[in-house]
């Protein structure tokens, strides 16, 4: 090209690049050069007083997108018989966009003026510009049931599966979506709730057999009693809600605040941005800006959505899919800092010196507009030297100030000495259907530890903001491992051949100098999985006993309030401190704090528990299609009835019964944590190197039973100790059930809390 183009040409440019958009590019695309430049920067800004464009900095965009999920209200059909919408909250000055709804087989049926709820996805050469896919339709909200279906010879019915619903369902004939006798499903409520008989229910999803992988999470969430059903009530106060208004905020929308989440997230609760600080006092400082989304402005004291978030106390997360705390149009629409879409907003302007020290913070209450939704891979590629379409435009002004940020946060980071435990983290890859395609070891990039440690700065200025403030809140509390949980750390310790010192009052430095003396030593997983054993369990409370694993004298999570309700109730101390409304923390919530801080601490257990059964079933479904293999591992636990193994290959922890290791008879040493064979001597401990052969995996269960085949490369005795039965006859059955029963109870009552 060479030509100056006319408004329309270069709108149609912007549209189709929407990461090349500063004046350069456009004047380097169409071969504009000279004096023709003075032409194109007078379109441009005709272009911008018309509405059509925004100038933020250096660069030019559409003023507004459609966020993923929003409002829709159902046109009718065209003459090729596809469903048309128009979103109901555009707020662009352009031409508004056109919605194509693609509906799905177990999709009710739509008709003109449904409004609805949808997840849209942007597309390009087409002559609508979304295409929708049906979230609910909103003002209705059937009741949800998971069970198994039964076909008689007259009628179907489905059974749930939750214990604490006795009451079958009935389906009509034309109902069961194709289900067959016997299968898990999933159906809605079909038609009004009737006083006599049994309710009515339409299958939505056949889910097969009850013990398939795509039931598995399905199955946790109802065995640990996690709601997932949200009333009609609540339903109704998510749906009447509006996007906020600049009314009494802070116009933050120029600011180049991006978000950083994983590939898959589908919220977005934390924004920032940092730059040099321009203070003369401060040479070589950095100033960091942190905005989250303002749930609070949407969810208030004495709701029933405040209700309902309180009794979940937090989303739940599984490999298939996430329970949330909040309704879709909270969670996935207003309350998320989706790119391009103004979002309210609470944000922390923190100002550090060049050695990392926070030396001063301020909150506002704000109206933002994310410029851009990045990935940590995105990122970290982009600071490796590789950035894609949409980091190159930011790689100056917003990327490469976070990473000089994040630089002189680490020093302050290495000077506190946070416990820096290596826990490689686990994902369960799924196919569509379910089944378990790989177990992959997630890998823990700078910019993971980037956003990491910004979250971390700004939780310690609301807790600080609000203690200056003699505001009452949740802090997050860790207390200091208890003596004798230390000791059995030193005797491992000692084991290994290391020393963690006595007679002083304990630091994570000292932690961590144990740690990091193991690393790369045969003995680093072990140190590292004791250490993490010894810690207590985190949890809210309203009185400050501070963070000991994170090194911090106040601690509160401020930065997911769409995801906890902790973070929420930190939110209205806020904006009660600051006066900045009538939606902060009422009297009535100040009064049961500590209520309400026991409650969240227990949803949160619940969920960590129900997410770790769910991932040992996966696991245990992975592993039941290699029986018989032989896998390496290290000896992650011991106990009376047996050996824990950590799998290499998997991370999976699978139990070889006590009545498997050998003809003699194994003494238990609680103290030291080992078992000693009577006539041999062999004693087993934790961190030992093993190869064992998979006996057994029970995906119903997450069970995973272990033959051990050599211990530290010498090879292992075979066969069982006794003259009858043993380990392979009906006996032995029963040991190896009991031993089941007693290798989870130890599993939950090692459960860990998370910072």
């Amino acid at each position: 090209m060479s030509h100056l183009p006319d408004k329309k040409e270069i709108l149609q440019w912007i549209s189709d690049n929407p990461t090349l958009t500063s004046k350069r590019d456009i004047a380097k695309a169409f071969g504009i050069k000279g004096a023709a430049r003075i032409d194109l920067k007078r379109i441009l800004k005709e272009l911008a007083e018309e509405g059509h464009l925004e100038k933020r900095r250096k660069t030019y965009s559409d003023p507004d997108r459609l966020p993923p999920v929003s409002v829709l209200q159902v046109q009718g059909q065209t003459g090729d018989g596809e469903l048309l919408a128009k979103p109901l909250e555009w707020q662009g000055k352009g031409v508004e966009p056109v919605v194509l709804l693609i509906p799905r087989a177990s999709d009710p049926a739509l008709g003109e003026g449904d409004r609805i709820l949808a997840r849209l996805q942007e597309v390009k050469g087409e002559a609508h510009h979304y295409e929708a896919r049906l979230i609910r339709r909103i003002g209705t909200n059937p009741h949800k049931v998971l069970g198994v279906f039964r076909q008689g010879s007259d009628s179907a019915r489905i059974v749930p599966i939750d214990k604490g619903d006795g009451k079958e369902w009935l389906v009509a004939n034309d109902a069961t979506g194709g289900a067959k006798d016997g299968e898990l499903v999933e159906a809605e409520q079909a038609g009004p709730a009737g006083r006599m008989g049994l309710p009515r229910a339409r299958v939505v999803a056949r889910l097969g057999d009850p013990s398939a992988p795509k039931a598995v999470s399905l199955i946790a969430i109802h065995q640990h009693g996690i709601p997932d059903d949200f009333s009609d009530e609540v339903m109704a106060e998510a749906d009447a809600m509006k996007p906020a208004d600049l009314d009494g905020r802070k116009d933050m929308r120029d600011m180049p605040l991006i978000t950083i989440d994983p590939a898959d997230a589908r919220d977005h609760d934390d924004a920032c941005w940092a730059h040099a600080d321009d203070d003369p006092k401060n040479e070589g400082g950095h100033v960091i800006w942190v905005a989250i989304a303002d749930v609070a402005h949407y969810v208030r004291p004495g709701t029933a959505l405040d209700a309902e978030a309180r009794k979940r106390g937090n989303s739940s997360y599984f490999p298939d899919r996430v329970v949330p705390m909040l309704p879709d149009r909270l969670s996935g629409d207003l309350c998320s800092l989706h790119e391009g879409v103004p979002r309210a907003c609470i944000a922390v302007r923190m100002q550090i010196n060049a050695q990392g020290d926070k030396i001063g913070h301020r909150f506002e209450r704000g109206l933002m507009r994310s410029v851009a939704s990045l990935t940590y891979q995105q990122v970290q590629a982009a600071m490796d030297g590789a950035p894609d379409e949409q980091c190159a435009p930011l790689m100056e002004e917003v990327i490469k100030p976070l990473y000089a940020a994040h630089d002189a946060l680490k020093k302050a980071r290495h000077r506190r000495q946070p416990l820096d435990l290596d826990l490689p983290e686990r994902k369960v890859v799924l196919s569509d259907e379910g089944k378990v395609l790989s177990v992959n070891f997630t890998d823990r990039l700078e910019a993971h530890k980037l956003i990491e440690e910004f979250m971390v700065l700004a939780n310690v200025a609301a807790a600080e903001a609000l203690i200056a403030r003699k505001s009452a809140l949740l802090f997050r509390v860790h207390e200091e491992p208890a003596p004798e949980k230390l000791e059995t750390l030193r005797d491992v310790a000692e084991a290994a051949g290391l020393v963690l010192a006595k007679g002083q009052v304990l630091k994570t430095a000292h932690l961590n100098a144990l740690l990091h003396a193991a690393r790369d030593t045969d003995h680093a997983e072990v140190i590292n999985m004791s250490t993490l054993r010894s810690m207590t369990q985190a949890y809210y409370g309203p009185q400050n006993f501070g963070h000991f694993g994170l090194a911090l004298q106040a601690y509160a999570h401020f930065t997911s309030p769409i995801r906890r309700y902790a973070d929420l109730v930190v939110h209205r101390a806020l904006i009660s401190a600051h006066g900045w409304g009538d939606d902060g923390l009422s009297h009535e919530e100040e009064a049961r704090l500590d209520a309400t801080g026991q409650h969240i601490s227990e949803t949160e257990r619940r969920s960590m528990v129900a997410e770790r059964d769910t991932n040992d079933r996966y696991l245990a479904a992975f592993l039941s299609e290699r029986l018989g293999e032989e896998f390496t591992g290290r000896i992650s636990g011991v106990a009376k009835f047996g050996v824990f193994v950590r799998l290499d290959e998997t991370g999976a922890d699978g139990l070889i019964p006590v009545r498997s290791l050998g003809r003699e008879f194994f003494h238990f040493d609680r103290e030291a944590g080992t078992l000693m064979g009577s006539d041999t001597g062999l004693t087993i401990g934790l961190g030992q190197r093993v190869t064992v052969k998979l006996s057994e995996a029970a995906p119903v269960t997450g069970g995973i039973a272990l033959e051990l085949i050599s211990l530290e490369g010498k090879t292992m005795p075979r066969g069982p100790r006794g003259a009858k039965g043993g380990a392979r006859g009906k006996t032995g059955h029963r040991k190896m059930g009991s031993a089941k029963r007693r290798a989870a109870k130890v599993k939950r009552k090692t459960a860990r809390g998370q910072r």
